[in-house]
Order: C-alpha cells, then sequence, then structure tokens
C-alpha cells in the first residue's frame, strides 16, 4: 500500500514551533523494505512556496504523475515520522529524476 517515493496527504498536527502544520502533501523516503515492518512512516514535508526554498530543498514540477496541485519543494531538512493513523490518502509519486535529487540531497544532510 505504501512505497517509497510515493506522495500522501498526510496530517501534521498537533505540531509545535517551526515544524509543519496542517493536512499536507508528504514524500515517502523510507526504504520499502521497512514499510511493512512496524507502524511508522519516515516522510518529508512539501511546500507549495517555491520561492521559499532553502538550502537542500528540491523542486518538484507538477505533473501527471505528482498530481501536485502547484510546484513544490520538498523540504529536505524536515524529515518526520508518523504513525501510519495520519496518512489520509495517497496523492501520486515522485518520478525517478526528482527522487535522485532528494536522495542526493538527504545524502548531502545527514553526511558525517
Amino acid at each position: 500500500m505504501y512505497h517509497q517515493g510515493d506522495i500522501w496527504l498526510v496530517n501534521f498536527d498537533p505540531s509545535f514551533g517551526h515544524e509543519y502544520q496542517k493536512i499536507r502533501p508528504a514524500l515517502i523516503i523510507e526504504n520499502n523494505h521497512y514499510l511493512p515492518v512496524g507502524n511508522l512512516l519516515t516522510v518529508i514535508p512539501l511546500s507549495s512556496q517555491t520561492d521559499k526554498a532553502g538550502l537542500l530543498d528540491v523542486l518538484i514540477a507538477k505533473d501527471t504523475a505528482n498530481r501536485l496541485s502547484s510546484d513544490s519543494v520538498v523540504k529536505t531538512r524536515q524529515i518526520s515520522t508518523f504513525d501510519k493513523r495520519r496518512f489520509i490518502k495517497r496523492v501520486g509519486y515522485c518520478d525517478d529524476e526528482a527522487m535522485r535529487s532528494v536522495m542526493a540531497s538527504l545524502a548531502l544532510y545527514l553526511e558525517y
């Protein structure tokens, strides 16, 4: 049911401080091998405020595959893990090229 690269509407509330809020699209980044193991999924939120793209954010142009309502940015530095009950519905999926960019951005962010 869930796959790495899928974009889902996720309920981010309740949230605190600078965390993302409300129901918004999020990209599943968790490896497919671990998705069925538990009740948690790791995602990165998307924002339609492309003019506020930050360091390491990845632009995703809306298309028929991702079915986003507007061009968006994957907010790489906002990795979150949520209970599957917060996942409302699948919106679409991220194409391979965009997913490679997200994973490269994550590798830079998590490098130690």
